[in-house]
């Protein structure tokens, strides 16, 4: 249970007692053994400062919480990204380690196990928050990696845009100690507890992601389709008449897809792996998977309003 330095009125609430990782260790510096007390949550360690990483840190450090990441081996993107958030650098990942408090892993997927190993490496005792695009069964193999090295585990998966501005982003989680993190909703993240069980948040993530980021390869296999076909422009036709919010959803999400889809590969094989837990077929989005891996850095201009027919008519001829 943490107690926030000088908190707004607003409150969260807490769990009672030690995170139960931590059970029958001594208590750290700050904390009270007896219980009648709590540590000062005081400093949030982030694996990277990427695009989602480093607004989520903005957040946090534009309303009084420091954020801290290692930068040993970054790009210039990412440094700048750092600089500009007011990330604080630090050399090593075993010295974040060592000051955070807490703990976020916001990594591509197929990153997400290495970095809690990583973590777990250190020896240190601290809260451990997974916000990755992972299968249930993913996260509950890293939480018991975390358990089993002494740190305090909470699956969360992130829902929207990186948070620019308020209202957009929402994160879901779930563990026993899901309220750990909560405590962060006092610093302008918009934090939903679903459950007490870890793989509920990640869940809820694929899930949701399976409607979102799924669609779009259907846009997309069946406009390249009707383009291959010969019948693209009476397609589109249609779809303004009978289908015209659908439409300007395609029309505004898909030119920009081939820059992500390399991101998006992990995540769909993740989304496949949690259908086939629950007793579904995976085929679906390991083909969703295979398109993305497809269109990986395709030409993605999206110069004007023909971004949408330009790019399907290149798809269509790598396919010829």
């Amino acid at each position: 249970m943490y107690r926030l330095p000088h908190p707004p009125s607003s409150r969260v609430a807490s769990v009672d007692g030690l995170p139960q990782s931590r059970a029958g260790k001594q208590p750290l510096a700050g904390e009270i053994d007896d219980n009648k007390g709590s540590r000062v949550l005081k400093t949030v360690g982030i694996s990277s400062p990427g695009e989602m990483g480093h607004a989520v840190a903005k957040i946090l450090i534009d309303r009084g919480m420091p954020v801290i990441a290692c930068l040993a081996g970054r790009g210039e993107r990412s440094c700048q990204r750092a600089d500009v958030a007011g990330i604080e650098a630090v050399p090593s990942l075993a010295e974040v380690a060592q000051r955070a408090d807490l703990f976020l892993s916001i990594l591509p997927p197929e990153h997400a196990s290495a970095m809690a190993r990583q973590i777990a490496a250190t020896g240190e005792s601290l809260t451990y928050v997974d916000c990755n695009a992972i299968s249930p069964n993913t996260a509950v193999a890293i939480g018991d990696l975390a358990a089993a090295a002494g740190l305090t585990f909470v699956d969360a998966g992130i829902i929207g845009p990186p948070p620019l501005k308020t209202g957009l982003t929402r994160f879901y989680a779930s563990g026993e100690q899901a309220d750990e993190f909560a405590a962060l909703s006092q610093y302008g993240l918009d934090i939903r507890v679903v459950g007490s069980e870890i793989g509920q948040a990640s869940g809820f993530k694929m899930c949701y992601a399976a409607q979102t980021k799924g669609r779009y390869a259907i846009f997309i296999e069946s406009l390249v389709a009707a383009q291959r076909l010969g019948f693209y422009d009476l397609l589109v036709k249609e779809l303004k008449s009978s289908q015209a919010a659908t439409y300007a959803d395609i029309e505004k999400m898909v030119p920009g897809i081939p820059l992500k889809a390399g991101r998006w590969i992990a995540e769909m094989e993740e989304i496949a792996a949690t259908f086939g837990e629950v007793g579904m077929t995976q085929r679906i989005f390991r083909g969703v998977a295979d398109l993305y891996r497809s269109i990986d850095g395709a030409d993605p201009e999206t110069l004007d309003g023909a971004a949408l027919e330009q790019l399907i008519a290149r798809l269509a001829s790598k396919m010829e």
